[in-house]
């Protein structure tokens, strides 16, 4: 898996230096610095608001856990996924670890997350956010089938919007009833470890699954969730059309639309590759062909879009490691359990 993430992440960086040679590097450059530094902060400070809006939808899922801590693991999930050589998944992972850690963005809530509930919210937040990009998905195949009804995208990306919500369902279910399956096969493949590992590993899986019955039990935060992920996609299309009229290309709202959902779309397929190199700037450079745009114009309309992900993703992860690495100088500062001789590690008292 590590050697076919390094050959995408190149094949992707190729593909991007291919595509700025192809519309010309000095076209590219014009296009990218037209919308000055100024609208370049606006863009930021409205990615910002955007993400404010994807903490919403996590907190309507999981009120029960602090606003802040489910913002900030949301960020570091992002920023894991779009800076570093990561598929989607290690974001996740990364995520994961955000949301349960008791020194991260959020601040130091006195309430703790565990691993199962760390897990649990990531998975449900990703869920209800694929629940909302279908519907934006099938909203811009409508607004492009309505601006070019003979599009070659429109048959391809309905299918593949088939197959999402085939793949989401599935998701779903398997959500709701996937600890009673690892309860009945997983014990055949668990019985090699140590006994207290086996027990582990078993438990775990039954509370992850106690707390997905729970979450998934209540369908009103569910569908609040996804609610307010549509909102977020269709705040990162008024972005993309706030950013086409800086550049001075002609895209109403309706369009944005229709190039940033088939955009996600294509972006999903190609889930793989590493900050969707490569296939997020052929999705641009087709999409606006359709609509009338010109070519280094797409392509800076990418380029920006990284830009800002790369403004506030790098800041984020650094903050988050600096917050790490003091959390863990702090948990090991804390004076040892202490005896008639002295300190000794916790982990060395035994019980008569």
């Amino acid at each position: 898996m590590k050697k076919l993430t390094i050959f995408l992440t190149l094949l992707g960086l190729l593909a991007i230096t291919a595509a700025m040679a192809w519309s010309g590097f000095g076209s590219v450059v014009h296009a990218v610095m037209r919308i000055g530094l100024g609208g370049f902060l606006l863009m930021v400070c409205c990615q910002l608001a955007v993400d404010g809006v994807l903490g919403l939808a996590w907190h309507a899922a999981f009120p029960e856990i602090g606003y802040l801590r489910l913002l900030g693991a949301r960020m570091v999930r992002d920023a894991a996924a779009t800076c570093l050589p990561f598929s989607q998944l290690g974001g996740i992972v990364i995520g994961i670890r955000a949301t349960c850690s008791g020194h991260g963005l959020h601040g130091r809530e006195a309430r703790q997350v565990d691993l199962p509930e760390a897990a649990c919210a990531n998975l449900v937040d990703i869920t209800t956010e694929v629940m909302g990009q279908v519907a934006f998905v099938l909203l811009g195949v409508a607004f492009l089938v309505a601006h070019q009804r003979n599009s070659p995208f429109v048959m391809p990306v309905i299918i593949g919007a088939v197959f999402l919500i085939v793949g989401t369902a599935g998701f779903i279910w398997t959500q709701r009833h996937g600890g009673s399956i690892f309860r009945r096969f997983g014990g055949m493949f668990t019985r090699s470890l140590a006994s207290q590992w086996h027990d582990s590993v078993l438990n775990g899986a039954d509370d992850l699954q106690e707390r997905m019955e729970a979450v998934w039990g209540r369908p009103g935060r569910i569908c609040a969730s996804a609610a307010y992920h549509l909102v977020g996609w269709l705040g990162s299309a008024a972005m993309l059309w706030m950013t086409a009229g800086f550049l001075g290309a002609s895209l109403s709202f309706p369009n944005a639309v229709a190039v940033e959902g088939v955009t996600c779309a294509i972006m999903s397929l190609g889930f793989l590759v590493p900050g969707s190199l490569g296939v997020q700037e052929g999705a641009y450079m087709a999409l606006g062909h359709a609509f009338g745009i010109d070519s280094s114009v797409s392509l800076g309309l990418s380029l920006l879009r990284r830009g800002r992900e790369l403004a506030i993703g790098i800041p984020v992860l650094l903050l988050w490691q600096f917050m790490e690495v003091r959390g863990l100088r702090t948990t090991s500062a804390k004076p040892m359990p202490k005896t008639e001789v002295g300190y000794v590690p916790a982990s060395s008292v035994v019980k008569e």
